[in-house]
């Protein structure tokens, strides 16, 4: 069945009937209207055709098309990915924020170097009906400089945040073709190569390892795309991940980057509210959190802060700033809920509550659990160790990176 949605331009909710508030609250914003033009916010019946200059290929498309099967001589046949072995594609529906991903690869041997000031060409020619029932077209053309694999230009361009959703979307892709295992392998067989390429290292010193500025996060992002719901059926359901990853092949980068790495904020009478790490760390007990992981929203409230909604603090005049510290989360929670397709589960929870597990998931166990159990302590502990409440087999974010150099500086490696 998502097959079928994907191919047509549909949507896939997730929900526990048709007669939910969340399936009609969906619906509706699905349907809903541009405010001047009263217009559906959609297009129909789109095809999008590549061109390339010489030497670039395609490869396939990664997003919700089919194939129109039309080859020519840009058109590659090794190594499809997604949707390959044409130039052109039709997409059923087209929203806002509807996004495809294209991959290229150049056809030039590696004994043969592109001048610099040669010139490479794309173009990505879109045609659509407009919901006023218009045929547009749309042409976007772009322009590159060729560059051998060593010209420090090529890693200052890399983006990091582009790659990441790259990679989650052929992840995904294999991960449907294949077992999870290989998917995991395969990420990180990418990642090492990637960091022996451009990564600053001495050989067999691990210390020494280091990124640039722009691939530095890249490791992290990879590590908690490791752990989430798009590749981990552990806990999740076929249509739930079914739905997810239909999810995360039609989003853009920055939506896709808060599926892989959640957005965690932190709420305290200390100050304003603050960004703060996915770690455990950031649970503390005088804390409120507002984790956006894109699926849902989670607010939590540390073990103080509970402490005192028991005693009835929030509801006496004296306290009013606790009441505005309960009450701001709850504000921005409302303000992404209203502005986000599909809407997300909302979650309100506590410390030892059985749904901060949607938080505890997420979080990287940096810290160790000697001495702790899930939900509270032992042993004498205090809130000090709050933060090392979770039980996980998973590694460490730390751990993860420490092997991870280990194995880029490795003379094997690099021999």
């Amino acid at each position: 069945m998502r097959t079928c949605c994907s191919s047509t331009g549909g949507q896939l909710l997730l929900g526990d009937s048709f007669n939910s508030s969340l399936f009609s609250q969906n619906l509706t914003i699905f349907l809903s209207r541009d405010s001047e033009s009263d217009q559906l916010e959609m297009a129909f019946n789109a095809e999008i055709e590549v061109k390339a200059s010489r030497n670039v290929q395609v490869s396939g498309c990664l997003g919700q098309c089919t194939s129109l099967e039309v080859k020519n001589e840009i058109v590659s046949d090794l190594d499809m990915l997604g949707t390959g072995g044409t130039a052109e594609w039709r997409c059923c529906s087209l929203s806002t924020g509807s996004t495809l991903c294209f991959i290229f690869e150049t056809t030039v041997s590696q004994e043969v170097s592109m001048a610099p000031s040669e010139q490479l060409y794309l173009q990505f020619i879109t045609s659509y009906q407009h919901a006023n029932s218009q045929r547009r077209v749309r042409v976007t053309t772009v322009s590159r400089s060729w560059m051998n694999e060593n010209n420090l230009s090529l890693s200052a361009g890399f983006d990091q945040e582009a790659a990441a959703a790259l990679m989650a979307r052929i992840a995904v892709t294999k991960a449907d073709l294949s077992g999870g295992g290989d998917v995991q392998r395969w990420i990180d067989r990418t990642l090492i190569r990637l960091c022996n390429k451009f990564g600053l290292f001495s050989h067999d010193e691990p210390s020494s390892f280091s990124l640039p500025d722009n691939f530095a996060q890249l490791p992290s992002i990879v590590y908690h795309l490791r752990r989430s719901q798009l590749l981990q059926n552990s806990n999740t359901s076929p249509d739930e991940s079914a739905f997810y990853r239909h999810c995360l092949m039609r989003q853009d980068v920055t939506t896709s980057l808060s599926m892989i790495q959640p957005v965690l904020y932190a709420y305290s009478l200390s100050g304003p509210p603050v960004p703060v790490s996915l770690d455990v760390s950031s649970l503390q007990p005088d804390r409120i959190l507002l984790l956006d992981t894109f699926f849902h929203i989670v607010i939590y409230h540390g073990e103080t802060i509970v402490q005192w909604i028991s005693a009835g603090y929030d509801k006496m005049p004296e306290y009013g700033n606790l009441a505005h510290l309960l009450e701001a989360p709850i504000e921005d929670a409302q303000l992404i809920y209203s502005r986000r397709f599909p809407m997300p589960r909302y979650v309100v929870t506590e410390q030892g509550g059985s749904q901060a597990r949607f938080l505890l998931s997420k979080v990287n166990p940096s810290k160790a659990q000697t001495g702790v159990i899930y939900g509270g302590y032992v042993g004498g502990g205090g809130p000090d160790l709050q933060a090392a409440a979770i039980l996980t087999d998973d590694v460490s974010l730390q751990t993860f990176v420490d092997h991870l150099r280990r194995l880029v500086v490795s003379s094997a490696l690099n021999s």
